[in-house]
């Protein structure tokens, strides 16, 4: 027998439970099928798990600030386990409040993994379904390269499964999370070197960011090896070595994880058997209003390979149900000036263009200002941190089209920034707000 449905989501992440949810709080008949933990990458081995490991570093790094601020205290260690064990406890509870909100809003959770059957039919489990309209949200997962001896690193997924601190570990990769990552090993102990492809990390960001955290990370401690391309990882009795295509060899190190990117979770789907599109890495291609080629399926999320980040997932989800059931027919995310952070030691955060993304499409016509600061709270530490920011604008009005600090606070400061550039504000508008002193955020409306 089959179901029939208003709505059937794939996937139990960030934006299928909001596109779900939405979709029934105006009135659709939704179920959402999802075999595994609910919260996808984000809750359970993304964002919240991260945030608290990221917390936990700070704390790391203000007990040794203490001194500076007369605080004569006595560390006697940190037990990682413990920290294990209440982080995974407050994800569990994080799924167990996703679900209570599911079934509160009149959502069919099934848990199970559904694959595509032709035009409105889906299987999910034993079960046959169908809906006119299908939203694919299954998410991405971490890529570990095809070398030699690969698998004797783990992903980013397998960090959140350590039982200890490592004493030594390499992190592949010079985006978000081996940046994130390393910043945390160090924190807490442990010996720590990156091994960056290219000459720099976060080479999609503004290079002032880039090459500010590579200075914050060195004096953490971190060694990055550059243009470190990876042929293969041995094992050996002092540990593990990475070999690169050079001849150089890294290592030993107790632990290698593999930061260099992810794929859409796009197999066992069906996608081919009924003609949907897909990327090279498996992503789903759709249109801005979130459509596939095939009409009535949609898809959100990290599954399209379009600003893998959480709020974007959760904005999508939400405004394709608004269009589909909301009677908001033009409903749809702008992909445009998305702000994030990336939470590295100093927090960076940024939105918009950087300066080369500015100066090849706008030429002369762009104008930056930057500052280079010591934030008050290091005054009085022996870390010195320092912040840079930097505003990237256009035209004879200067409006902004870039804004990029890496600093403390900037991962608290950018959000309202993110709502000015979004509203067109301009260097002047910036300089006719009066600043909030002492701040480290006052320097973008001080800046000259």
């Amino acid at each position: 027998m089959t179901e029939r449905w208003d709505l059937i989501v794939i996937g139990g992440g960030s934006g299928g439970l909001a596109c779900a949810q939405r979709a029934a709080e105006h009135g659709a008949r939704a179920v959402l099928a999802e075999p595994g933990p609910l919260g996808g990458t984000c809750v359970n081995v993304g964002c919240v798990p991260k945030k608290i490991m990221f917390h936990a570093a700070e704390l790391a790094h203000g007990i040794a600030d203490a001194a500076g601020y007369g605080f004569d205290l006595e560390l006697r260690g940190h037990d990682w386990r413990k920290l294990q064990e209440r982080r995974d406890a407050y994800v569990l509870r994080l799924r167990g409040i996703y679900a209570e909100s599911l079934d509160r809003r009149g959502v069919t959770l099934l848990k199970a993994g559904a694959r595509l059957e032709g035009s409105g039919r889906v299987t999910i489990g034993a079960g046959e379904h169908e809906a006119p309209h299908i939203v694919i949200a299954t998410g991405g997962q971490p890529i570990v390269p095809a070398l030699p001896g690969a698998n004797r690193g783990i992903s980013s997924d397998g960090f959140f499964e350590l039982a200890k601190l490592p004493a030594s570990v390499a992190l592949v990769g010079s985006g978000y999370i081996a940046a994130e990552l390393s910043g945390v090993f160090a924190a807490l102990g442990a010996s720590v070197t990156v091994l960056v492809r290219h000459d720099r990390m976060l080479r999609d960001f503004d290079e002032m960011l880039s090459f500010a955290l590579m200075k914050a990370m060195r004096a953490d401690g971190i060694a990055i090896i550059e243009n470190a391309v990876p042929k293969a990882v041995t094992k050996r009795d002092e540990g593990l070595f990475i070999g690169l295509e050079d001849g150089r060899s890294a290592g030993p190190f107790e632990t290698v994880i593999w930061a260099v990117g992810r794929r859409a979770c796009s197999d066992g789907l069906g996608l081919a058997d009924v003609g949907i599109a897909t990327g090279a890495q498996g992503e789903i291609i759709t249109d801005l209003l979130q459509d596939t080629n095939m009409p009535g399926i949609h898809a959100v999320g990290d599954a399209t390979g379009r600003e893998t980040l959480t709020p974007v997932a959760i904005g999508a989800g939400r405004r394709l149900a608004d269009r589909l059931f909301g009677g908001m027919s033009d409903r749809h995310l702008d992909y445009r000036l998305i702000p994030t952070v990336i939470f590295t030691h100093p927090p960076i955060g940024t939105v918009g263009l950087s300066e080369q993304e500015a100066r090849a499409a706008h030429g002369d016509a762009v104008e930056v200002f930057r500052s280079d600061f010591m934030p008050l709270y290091h005054g009085l530490t022996e870390r010195r941190r320092r912040a840079e920011m930097k505003l990237v604008t256009v035209g004879a009005q200067q409006r902004i089209v870039g804004l990029h600090v890496i600093g403390m606070g900037a991962d608290e400061m950018l959000q309202g920034f993110a709502v000015a550039l979004r509203m067109g504000a301009t260097k002047r508008d910036f300089d006719d707000t009066v600043a909030i002193h002492p701040t480290s955020a006052e320097e973008f409306v001080t800046i000259r």
